[in-house]
């Protein structure tokens, strides 16, 4: 009977251990499942995390190209706003006779005539002693200007300048009817084409080849 009864009582030993054992196994399993499931949780978290940072730092580098173009465009466009260096004159070479206009008046002093010259083109240049031939009316002949010993300048006109230059003579008050110039023939200076310009003038017989006229270069005397 009592073999009987240690007999019963090692059988349920035996269950108990086993039951636990069970238990004990279920537990660890399913502490194994949370801890892998909270694993993959904070590997999904992080994985997240990582995400956005990455597109965070996308967005800030796009942001900052952005604005990298937008400065070379600005850069541009200062550029373009920039002032010229045009807006001067250009000075083209001497003066042609084709881009002068001419006007005549008498001096402030007896014998003193003045021819004017006007720029009607491109800033252009004068210098030296321009040709004048003197023409008498009636088939009377021509009279060549004589040169003073005054030094040439250079003058530059910009458009709608002018500049002049004095003729000399010496006035007829002999009397006689003398010479009397209908016309001045007058080529400006390094130029082959003339003007022809309408005057009156009385100058007094001479035997000169000149007839005692002169000329001073363009641009000197009181102007």
């Amino acid at each position: 009977m009592r073999a009987q009864k240690f007999a019963l009582a090692a059988v349920a030993l035996t269950a108990g251990l086993a039951l636990t054992a069970c238990q004990d196994d279920g537990d660890a399993a399913s502490a194994s499942n949370d801890s892998a499931a909270a694993s993959s949780s904070s590997s999904a978290s992080t994985s997240s995390s990582a995400g956005s940072s990455s597109s965070s730092s996308a967005s800030s580098s796009g942001t900052s190209s952005a604005g990298g173009s937008t400065s070379a465009t600005g850069s541009g466009s200062s550029d373009d706003d920039a002032p010229g260096s045009g807006g001067g004159q250009i000075n083209t070479g001497p003066c042609r006779t084709a881009n002068l206009s001419f006007s005549t008046a008498h001096g402030m002093g007896e014998g003193d005539f003045m021819v004017a010259m006007k720029n009607t083109s491109d800033a252009c240049y004068l210098k030296g002693f321009p040709g004048v031939d003197l023409k008498a009316g009636n088939g009377g002949g021509s009279i060549s200007a004589g040169r003073t010993g005054v030094a040439p300048v250079s003058v530059v006109l910009k458009n709608g300048e002018e500049t002049r230059f004095h003729l000399h003579y010496t006035p007829n008050n002999t009397g006689g009817s003398g010479v009397t110039i209908t016309s001045l023939v007058v080529t400006p200076p390094n130029e082959t084409h003339s003007r022809t310009l309408p005057v009156s003038l009385n100058l007094p017989a001479s035997d000169k080849p000149s007839g005692g006229v002169t000329v001073d270069p363009v641009g000197t005397g009181k102007q």
